[in-house]
């Protein structure tokens, strides 16, 4: 039999991942998506609205830049002290708070909006971490979510990882919570309707030697992945990402743009 999956054990490591490099040089280029998922789930004026998995704010800026009373929390500190800076350069009025999103501080029915861009697909327990953002979120109220799916470009990029670096045992695909069905899977029971729309995201650099260097330096899942294979085996993983990303190039030789596919999701609480 197949030991349980130590959760404790593999978030610490994650943990250690995120706050490698600086993920809010990569997740400043995201802006736009924060303000789509904002406006998708319509938030108003002094609303309580949650972000989980937040990252340095991208959805917690969006929603409070709506006049929102917004709630902005990651498990890793130093994240939450980039979207604190973000917020402070605006005059925006945020709290943040260190949490986990498979086990959220606050009261049940406590938030009117819930939402996470590119951060609860990262949770290792999946329904935890969607029965959580559930119980929090008022009956009527929203749950937004924006989640990269397996076929888009970021779907394929951690494909590529997982075949130098394989991910954990027992542990769900993130690329998940970019299908319909484990979203009905994961919300089903409390959910009154689920909208997901697929949309797009431009990744632009100068080129793919760019790109990599970019994501090698400052995105924690590709700085850790390069970090623990040796050259020759890190020079094969450069060689993939390399292939992955020129195939996917719409922009020509003389730049990089790669369309990445992601759901963009709206789920109204029961």
């Amino acid at each position: 039999m197949n030991a349980p999956t130590d959760f404790v054990a593999l978030k610490t490591r994650q943990q250690a991942a995120w706050a490698s490099g600086d993920y809010a040089v990569i997740g400043t280029t995201l802006q736009i998506v924060g303000e789509s998922l904002a406006e998708a789930c319509d938030l108003h004026t002094d609303e309580r609205v949650l972000d989980v998995a937040a990252g340095n704010g991208n959805a917690t800026l969006a929603a409070a830049r709506r006049g929102a009373k917004v709630t902005s929390t990651d498990y890793v500190d130093a994240l939450l002290q980039r979207g604190a800076e973000r917020a402070k350069a605006e005059r925006l009025d945020v709290s943040f708070q260190v949490a986990d999103v498979e086990e959220l501080p606050f009261e049940d029915a406590s938030f009117d909006a819930v939402l996470s861009t590119f951060g609860v697909m990262f949770a290792p327990d999946h329904a935890r971490s969607a029965s959580e953002m559930a119980r929090v979120c008022r009956p009527g109220g929203r749950i937004g979510l924006a989640n990269w799916t397996p076929e888009g470009f970021i779907g394929q990029l951690f494909k590529v990882l997982g075949k130098h670096v394989p991910p954990p045992a027992g542990v769900q695909p993130p690329a998940l919570w970019g299908t319909q069905a484990h979203l009905h899977e994961l919300f089903g029971d409390n959910a009154e309707k689920i909208d997901a729309i697929p949309r797009i995201f431009n990744f632009r650099y100068r080129s793919a030697a760019h790109f990599i260097e970019v994501f090698r330096t400052w995105y924690g899942p590709v700085h850790k992945a390069f970090g623990a294979l040796p050259a020759d085996k890190a020079q094969s993983l450069e060689g993939d990402l390399t292939e992955l990303l020129n195939r996917l190039n719409r922009a020509g030789p003389a730049a990089l743009v790669v369309p990445s596919e992601y759901l963009e999701i709206v789920i109204t609480r029961r």
